[in-house]
């Protein structure tokens, strides 16, 4: 197994490792859901504008509810686990090294949401409760690595729409990937690319996001 295969098992062991924390305490997990739904709902506000721009929509809601959001992702991160050794073997480089960048975000991501959880005294959350956790739970650099791994997901998503031969092979695979099992994989990916294709000035998309959530992320780190 290659090193990116292993690695990609290790962060979904990871993932898996945070619910496992979760479900025993379902006041603790009530509390984490909380702040998914918060950061979903916070997402959607940041980016109103370009959830309704025509050119930019699909690929914001691609981040709002594949990479942002509330969404049980326990299905995907199976298949993901299933086919990790296969994938590293057929996968072009370049989209291996996508899943590779995805999987760090999730574990990461989950991490951080786990952090919050337990800094919350209950599962009501507005500005303020949200701020004052952030700021307890700190990791500055953390965050800062969240939004780098988020932008790199786009911009590797936007490069492989322009290869033919990828989403040739994603369309053939979509009848075996639904009888095997890996319809949620499948339709992360074919979502993505679809998402990513309709993006007319991906960096100019990109550096939108990543501004606004430095901006965020400097403002919840700020002192009163």
């Amino acid at each position: 197994m290659s090193e990116a295969s292993e690695e990609v098992l290790q962060l979904l062991n990871r993932v898996q490792t945070e619910r496992k924390r979760r479900s025993q305490n379902p006041e603790f997990a009530d509390r984490v859901d909380a702040v998914k739904r918060f950061q979903h709902e916070r997402f959607q506000s940041t980016y109103r504008d370009l959830l309704t721009a025509k050119d930019t929509s699909a690929a914001t809601r691609f981040f709002l509810d594949e990479l942002y959001g509330p969404k049980d992702f326990s299905a995907r991160d199976f298949q993901f686990a299933r086919v990790v050794p296969i994938m590293a073997k057929l996968m072009p480089r370049e989209l291996m090294d996508m899943v590779l960048t995805l999987a760090r975000l999730h574990a990461l991501s989950e991490e951080l949401d786990t952090e919050m959880g337990m800094a919350l005294k209950s599962a009501h959350i507005n500005h303020e409760i949200y701020r004052e956790a952030w700021r307890e739970v700190g990791q500055v650099s953390a965050r800062h690595q969240q939004i780098i791994w988020m932008v790199r997901i786009g911009s590797d998503l936007k490069g492989h729409t322009q290869s033919r031969g990828l989403r040739t092979s994603l369309r053939l695979m979509r009848g075996p990937a639904v009888a095997a099992g890996l319809g949620t994989l499948q339709s992360f990916l074919e979502t993505g690319l679809d998402a990513f294709t309709q993006l007319r000035d991906s960096p100019g998309f990109l550096a939108t996001i990543a501004a606004r959530e430095e901006i965020l992320a400097s403002e919840y780190f700020a002192k009163n």
